[in-house]
C-alpha cells in the first residue's frame, strides 16, 4: 500500500495510540513498524494474537511485562568476546526474569481458565534460564554493583581495603585532631583526592605536614595534602584497589562468557518477548477504543455495525453501520458540507486498515471486513502551490494515479468526487470515474454533494444510494448514515426556519426544473417511508422475539410438567413395590408360622388359630386408597371468566381470562398463559375474575420471568449488566434451571458469560445447550 494512504486516513495517529500502551523498547519499535497485510492467513493470525491478549486482560486485569530490554547488542558484544558491564548483565537478568514471569503467567492462567493456544506456543519455544539470572543476581545487584558475594578473592581484597581505609583514617584523624591542626587546616575533615585520602592544609602551613600535593582550592588558600606518614598506607590502598579491579573484570568477562553460551536462547527470549509486549499492547489498544475482533474474508465483503472512528472522543462520535461488498459494490453518499460524510468514508477507510494490521476495530462484535491488496484514497484538499496545481486538478492527478492500479482487490475512497470545476461537467466525469472503477470490479464508497449523483444508484445495478441525516428543526446535522436513501437539499427548508421571507422563498421554487422538485419530493417520500418501514420492522421483530420466547417458555413448562409427571409415577411404583415386599414378608412369616404349627401340634390345628392367620395375612395385603373422582352436576355449568378450571390434557388448575371464540379460552396456569379448548376444561368453582399482570409482585413460581435471555448483539459490558440481573431475577422465580442465548460469534460474549456464572454462589452447573437447544451459543445454568 502506499505511505500518502495512512497520512490520509490518519492511520499514523493509530499507531501513536499504540504507542502508548507498549512496555518496552522492543514493543515501542515493532508498533512503530507496523503495517496492514494483504496476506490473508497473516492478518487472521494477526487478530487471533490480539484476541488473546484481550481474552487475558479481560479476565486478569494486567500482565507482568516490566523488566524487559532490548538486550541483543549485549549479546552479540559477548559473543566476539567483549566484556559486559555490571549494568548491562543485571539487564539481562532482568529479562530473563521476564520470561520466567511470564512463562508462569500464561501457564497458570491456562491451567485455572482456558486455552491460550498463540500465547502458550511463544512461552514454550524459549527455555528459562534461571540459573543465568541467578548467577548474575549473585554477582551483581540491581544497581549495577558487583556484590562482595561474587567471588572468594573479591570478597578478601574488600576486606583488606577496609581494613587498610580504617588504618588511613585513624592516622589522618589523629592529626586533624591534634592542637596545633585548629590553625593549620581549613577544616577539621578527611577528603579524598586522586583516589587517595588527604586533608585541606592552609598555603602557609604547607611545609608542616610535607608529603604530596594533589589539589588546590579556587582561591589557592587551601591545599589537599597527602601527609608523608601515610603516604606508604594510601599506596598499600591503591595496590589493594588495583587488584580489586581485576578481579571484578575476570568476574565480569566469566558472565559475559555465561552469557554468550547462551545466546542462541536469550535472543529467542527476546523476539518472543517482542511479540507478547506487542500483542498486549494491541489489546490495550482495544480496550481504548472499546474495539471488537472483527470477522475477517478475502471476499470483498465489509459490514461494520455501530462503528465509530477511533480518534474522535467517546462522547462525541456518532455510530454507523455500513455493509459493502455483497449485494452492492458501490456506495454513493450525498448530502451538505460538514455533515459527516467524509467521517463516515474515513471510518470505513480506518478500519479496514486497522484490521489488516491486526488490531481490533471501533464496532460491535460480528462486525466484517475484508483483506484487500490495496485502499486508494482521494480525500481532502490537496492543492499544491509548489505545483501550481488547483483543486480540481490535485485531486485529478490522485484519481489518474488510482485508475492506472486499482483492481476488482481494491477498495476505493472518493471524496467529493468531481468537485472544484464547472458542477454539469464535474458531475459528468463523476459518473464516469464511478462506472469506471465499478467494471475494474473495485469496491468505492463515494461522497458528493452533486444533484445528478442522486439518480446514479438507481440506473446502475450494485449501486446504492446514502445520505447524511440533517435535522430541520435544529438546523444541524445528526452524523447518522443513511443507507439507500439519497441526500436532498435542505436550502429551502432552512432558509425559512431563518426567517428568509416566504415570497423570496417561493420564487426560488419557481427556478428549480419541475425535474429536481420531483427529484426532491420523491426523496422526501423515501426518507419517511424508511423510518416508517425501520419503526414498523422493530415493532414486528419486537412482537416476533415476544413470541418466540413465549413459545419457547411454554416448551420448557412442558417438559418439566412431564419430568415432574415421570418422577411422580416412578415415585409412586417404587411407594407400591415397597409395600408389596412389606406385605409378602409378612405373608411368609405367617405361613412359617403355620408350618411350624402344623409340625409342632401334628393335626391339631384349632379353628380359632386358622380364623387369627386367614386375619393376619389379609392384613398383610396392601391397601389402596382410590381417588374419588369429582362428581359431575346434573346441568352442565356455563363456564364464565374467573371460574377455576381442570385443564384435563395436563391435570392442572388455572383460571379463565377470556373467551378467545366459540369454543376456547385464554386459560391462567401459574405464570403460564395459554389458549384450550373448551371440552378439555373441567369446571371447579367459580371465583372473581382474576386480572394477569406481566410480572407479579412475589417471591416463587408467580414472578414471572423468562426462561431464556438472549443477548446476541450486546456489547460485552452490557451483556454482563443484563446477566446479573437476569440471574437475580430468575432466582426470585425459583427456576431450577435458565438458558443464556450469547451466540456463537467470535466466541467473547459466550466465555465472558461463562466466566461470571461460574463464580456466582447460586450457580451449580453450567453447559452447553444440546442440539436441540442451540449448541455452543447457548450457556444453560443450573441453580442450587
Amino acid at each position: 500500500m502506499q505511505e500518502r494512504i495512512f497520512k490520509v486516513l490518519e492511520f499514523n495517529k493509530v499507531k501513536e495510540q499504540l504507542l502508548e500502551h507498549v512496555s518496552s523498547s522492543l514493543g515501542k519499535r515493532k508498533a512503530e513498524q507496523l503495517m496492514p497485510s494483504v496476506d490473508y492467513e497473516e492478518v487472521i493470525r494477526w487478530q487471533e494474537e490480539t484476541d488473546e491478549a484481550v481474552k487475558v486482560l479481560r479476565i486478569k486485569g494486567n500482565v507482568p511485562l516490566g523488566g524487559i530490554f532490548d538486550i541483543r547488542p549485549h549479546v552479540k558484544r559477548s559473543v566476539i568476546g567483549g566484556m559486559l558491564s555490571p549494568l548491562e548483565l543485571t539487564q539481562v537478568a532482568s529479562t530473563i526474569h521476564a520470561s520466567r514471569q511470564m512463562k508462569r503467567f500464561i501457564e497458570e492462567f491456562v491451567d485455572e481458565r482456558s486455552s491460550l493456544p498463540i500465547l502458550l506456543d511463544y512461552v514454550n519455544r524459549y527455555t528459562v534460564l534461571a540459573y543465568l539470572e541467578t548467577t548474575i543476581r549473585n554477582a551483581i545487584d540491581d544497581n549495577g554493583e558487583v556484590l562482595d558475594s561474587a567471588s572468594d578473592a573479591l570478597r578478601a581484597l574488600r576486606n583488606q581495603l577496609r581494613t587498610k581505609e580504617s588504618r588511613v583514617r585513624e592516622r589522618l584523624e589523629s592529626m586533624i585532631r591534634s592542637s596545633n591542626a585548629q590553625k593549620m587546616l581549613s577544616d577539621a575533615i578527611i577528603t579524598i583526592r586522586n583516589d587517595r585520602f588527604v586533608i585541606p592544609v592552609k598555603q602557609e602551613y604547607k611545609g608542616h605536614y610535607g608529603g604530596i600535593i594533589h589539589d588546590q582550592s579556587s582561591s589557592g588558600q587551601t591545599l589537599f595534602i597527602e601527609p608523608q606518614s601515610i603516604v606508604q598506607l594510601n599506596n598499600e590502598l591503591q595496590e589493594i584497589r588495583v587488584k580489586e579491579q581485576q578481579e571484578i573484570e575476570r568476574i565480569l568477562i566469566e558472565l559475559s562468557g555465561k552469557v554468550a553460551e547462551e545466546s542462541a536462547e536469550l535472543e529467542i527470549i527476546v523476539e518472543v518477548l517482542t511479540e507478547i509486549d506487542f500483542m498486549f499492547a494491541k489489546a490495550r489498544h482495544s480496550k481504548r477504543v472499546k474495539g471488537s475482533k472483527p470477522k475477517v474474508n478475502n471476499e470483498g465483503r465489509i459490514a461494520l455495525y455501530k462503528a465509530r472512528h477511533p480518534l474522535i472522543p467517546a462522547d462525541v462520535v456518532v455510530a454507523n453501520d455500513v455493509t459493502l461488498g455483497k449485494d452492492y459494490s458501490t456506495i454513493v453518499i450525498t448530502g451538505p458540507n460538514t455533515g459527516g460524510k467524509t467521517v463516515a468514508l474515513k471510518t470505513v477507510g480506518l478500519c479496514t486498515l486497522m484490521a489488516q494490521a491486526g488490531l481490533q476495530i471501533p464496532a460491535l462484535d460480528g462486525s466484517e471486513t475484508a483483506v484487500f491488496e490495496a485502499v486508494y484514497a482521494d480525500i481532502g484538499d490537496e492543492q499544491s502551490i509548489e505545483q501550481s496545481l488547483s483543486t480540481f486538478s490535485s485531486h485529478m492527478v490522485n484519481i489518474v494515479d488510482i485508475l492506472k492500479k486499482v483492481d476488482y482487490n481494491s477498495l476505493v475512497l472518493f471524496d467529493e468526487l468531481g468537485a472544484g470545476t464547472d458542477p454539469q461537467e464535474g458531475a459528468a466525469l463523476a459518473i464516469s470515474i464511478l462506472d469506471e472503477v465499478y467494471k475494474r470490479g473495485a469496491r468505492v464508497i463515494a461522497t458528493t454533494h452533486y444533484p445528478e449523483l442522486k439518480a446514479y444508484g438507481y440506473n446502475r445495478e450494485g449501486v446504492i444510494n446514502a445520505s447524511v441525516e440533517f435535522d430541520i428543526e435544529t438546523l444541524s446535522p445528526t452524523y447518522k448514515l443513511l443507507i439507500g436513501v439519497p441526500g436532498r437539499s435542505n436550502a429551502f427548508e432552512i432558509s425559512k426556519r431563518l426567517g428568509l421571507n416566504d415570497e423570496v422563498i417561493d420564487i426560488a421554487r419557481s427556478y428549480i426544473s419541475a425535474d429536481s422538485n420531483q427529484v426532491e419530493n420523491m426523496i422526501a417520500s423515501l426518507e419517511e417511508s424508511k423510518r416508517m418501514a425501520e419503526a414498523e420492522r422493530e415493532e414486528a421483530n419486537e412482537f416476533l422475539r415476544n413470541a418466540e420466547k413465549l413459545h419457547k417458555d411454554i416448551q420448557k413448562q412442558m417438559i418439566e410438567f412431564y419430568e415432574q409427571k415421570d418422577d411422580l409415577h416412578e415415585k409412586a411404583a417404587e411407594k407400591a413395590a415397597a409395600i408389596v415386599d412389606q406385605a409378602k414378608e409378612e405373608a411368609e412369616a405367617i405361613i412359617r408360622d403355620l408350618r411350624k404349627m402344623r409340625i409342632e401340634k401334628s393335626a391339631e390345628i384349632k379353628e380359632h388359630e386358622l380364623i387369627e392367620a386367614k386375619k393376619r395375612l389379609e392384613d398383610a395385603a396392601p391397601k389402596v386408597t382410590k381417588t374419588k373422582k369429582p362428581v359431575k352436576a346434573k346441568e352442565k355449568h356455563v363456564l364464565k371468566a374467573g371460574d377455576e378450571v381442570k385443564v384435563l390434557s395436563f391435570g392442572q388448575k388455572g383460571h379463565l381470562i377470556e373467551k378467545t371464540s366459540d369454543n376456547e379460552w385464554h386459560v391462567q396456569i401459574g405464570i403460564l398463559k395459554m389458549k384450550v379448548a373448551e371440552k378439555d376444561l373441567e369446571f371447579i368453582k367459580s371465583q372473581k375474575v382474576v386480572e394477569t399482570r406481566p410480572m407479579a409482585t412475589v417471591k416463587g413460581r408467580d414472578y414471572h420471568v423468562s426462561l431464556e435471555l438472549d443477548l446476541r448483539g450486546e456489547r460485552f459490558e452490557n451483556a454482563l449488566l443484563r446477566v446479573e440481573k437476569y440471574i437475580d431475577d430468575a432466582l426470585l422465580a425459583a427456576y431450577p434451571r435458565v438458558s443464556i442465548i450469547h451466540g456463537k460469534g467470535t466466541g467473547v460474549l459466550r466465555q465472558g458469560v461463562q466466566e461470571y456464572l461460574r463464580n456466582h454462589r447460586s450457580v451449580k452447573n453450567i453447559r452447553f445447550g444440546e442440539a436441540g437447544e442451540g449448541g455452543s451459543g447457548v450457556t444453560v445454568v443450573e441453580f442450587k
